[in-house]
């Protein structure tokens, strides 16, 4: 178990307080492990384990708790035996109905510190923002990073390198449980395709109640094809009706909407950075772990260019960006990163491999211009920096701490 102190710094300020901790992120990218983390802090404070209630909803024993007022009744009893704050942690939530009016009856009436894990970004929408309205903060936990994989990888093989660990990191990306099978090909494989069936059947078939499953892993397959790519969902109905499936550009959203509130994919709009406008349509997509894309749909170095970004592209979340596509004129910055008052610039390229090449990816900054740092990343070795733009070899770049 790593430390995953990117999160831990996050969460530390607010351990012990009256807000509501909730952990969000895809199915198995660590919820649980960063509930065992603050157990840890806690315990290390001089917290008694006595008193923690722990409640993982996807265990049978507790099946008789997922509604409010078992839940509820179970939580008070067990706080009757415990002296002092009571420290509740609830993992995967929202299999509990009506689980919001539960912890906020809880807030009111024990000295309590809640933290919760759900996979369904719509998790704190709706009901929770009626009862729980800004008493809450939200952090989202997401797998690996290249430099969290590393850490892992090399308690399998020491002496490996960076580089044939990035090797390793770019077909089975960043699953934290992948380390229990020691990183082997077709165990990760098959761990891989089960977890995608289980976000495809739990945090999407059925929270949203799917009836045309063929038509959702079309939809999934063409997504994982095309991520990094514009397209539109006028684009993808005419590719289903070539596939003889006809269905409306609104289901095709509302079908990818589901997959990106189960944290499956994630949305990039484009802005134009001339008119300062966030522009409606050909968004992007990326998937939330490019191992479970080459598990399931395969073509991770055949489509080296677009893992690439699809891995930076998480990296820029992880550390707390917005990201937007830029379009300046006909030429497009893969990614406008703005945090609080930074921003940066960064441009994913597969390799510099000709004078043509350095210019393309170099020359999309000739019309911006501002101060912020713009960075052109690549598999390179050699540092091909120039005219005030950074270039970054992706090891790199992803291990700085600070960019």
């Amino acid at each position: 178990m790593i430390k995953r102190e990117m999160y831990m710094q996050r969460i530390r300020p607010f351990i012990g307080g009256d807000l509501i901790k909730v952990m969000t992120g895809i199915r198995r990218a660590g919820k649980s492990v960063m509930l065992e983390l603050i157990k840890e802090e806690l315990l290390e404070s001089g917290i008694s384990a006595n008193n923690f209630v722990s409640i993982n909803f996807e265990d049978m024993k507790y099946s008789r708790l997922l509604n409010a007022v078992a839940l509820n009744d179970y939580v008070l009893e067990q706080a009757k035996n415990i002296d002092g704050k009571v420290y509740l942690f609830f993992d995967e939530i929202q299999e509990v109905r009506d689980w919001e009016r539960c912890i906020n009856s809880l807030r009111v009436s024990l000295d309590c510190d809640i933290y919760i894990t759900g996979s369904n970004a719509k998790l704190l929408s709706g009901e929770l923002a009626t009862y729980l309205g800004g008493r809450y903060v939200e952090f989202v936990i997401y797998p690996f990073s290249f430099s969290e994989f590393l850490e892992l990888y090399r308690t399998v093989g020491p002496e490996i390198s960076s580089s044939e660990c990035f090797k390793k990191y770019l077909t089975v990306g960043g699953m934290p449980y992948l380390s229990n099978l020691r990183y082997e090909d077709e165990p990760s494989k098959q761990y891989l395709v089960d977890l995608f069936n289980s976000v495809q059947l739990k945090d999407v078939v059925k929270r949203n109640k799917v009836r045309d499953v063929d038509l959702l892993e079309r939809i999934i397959a063409y997504v994982m094809a095309n991520i990094g790519t514009n397209f539109s969902a006028l684009s993808l109905t005419k590719y289903l009706r070539n596939e003889q499936r006809t269905v409306s550009p609104d289901t095709v959203l509302n079908y990818i909407r589901y997959c990106c509130d189960s944290y499956l994919f994630y949305q990039v709009k484009r802005e134009d950075l001339q008119g300062k406008q966030i522009l409606s349509s050909n968004e992007k997509y990326y998937i939330a772990d490019h191992g479970i894309r080459e598990a399931v749909y395969g073509g991770n170095m055949r489509d080296i260019n677009l893992i690439l970004e699809n891995i930076v592209y998480m990296e820029l979340l992880r550390r707390g960006y917005t990201v937007t596509v830029g379009r300046v004129g006909n030429k497009e910055i893969d990614f406008v990163c703005q945090k609080r008052s930074e921003k940066l610039y960064v441009q994913v390229a597969y390799l510099l491999a000709d004078e043509s090449t350095v210019t393309r990816e170099f020359g999309v900054y000739a019309e911006i211009h501002d101060n912020f740092p713009k960075y052109v990343v690549t598999m390179d070795e050699l540092d091909m920096s120039r005219d005030g733009i950074r270039h970054r070899n992706i090891r790199e770049f992803l291990m700085e701490s600070n960019w």
